[in-house]
């Protein structure tokens, strides 16, 4: 798993490579934790090539989501696979998250 965290045009950009399991969901909470402090800015999580995502990963996305929300920012997840959509189907996150 590859998570990376950069500032573009005043937005928060993570980027999601590969599987988030639970081990790996450990690490990525590391890389993203500034995130649940987004200071007002928006975050854009690009998921193009995410692969797979355990409740741990999305327990992440929806403290990022509760933090950035409190702080007036907008979180959208970009290119989402259908596989990973579905797992945000089932668990109810669909209607919660902006996807793009």
């Amino acid at each position: 798993m590859e998570t990376r965290l950069e500032e573009i045009d005043g937005k928060y950009v993570a980027t999601l490579v590969g599987e988030m399991d639970t081990l790996a969901a450990q690490q990525t909470e590391k890389v993203l934790k500034p995130l649940y402090n987004s200071n007002g800015k928006d975050v854009i999580i690009e998921c193009e090539n995410l692969e797979y995502i355990a409740s741990s990963g999305l327990r992440i996305l929806l403290g990022i989501l509760k933090g950035a929300k409190a702080q007036g920012s907008q979180v959208t997840l970009r290119h989402v696979n259908d596989d990973i959509k579905n797992v945000f189907r089932l668990t109810g996150f669909i209607s919660i998250f902006e996807f793009e």
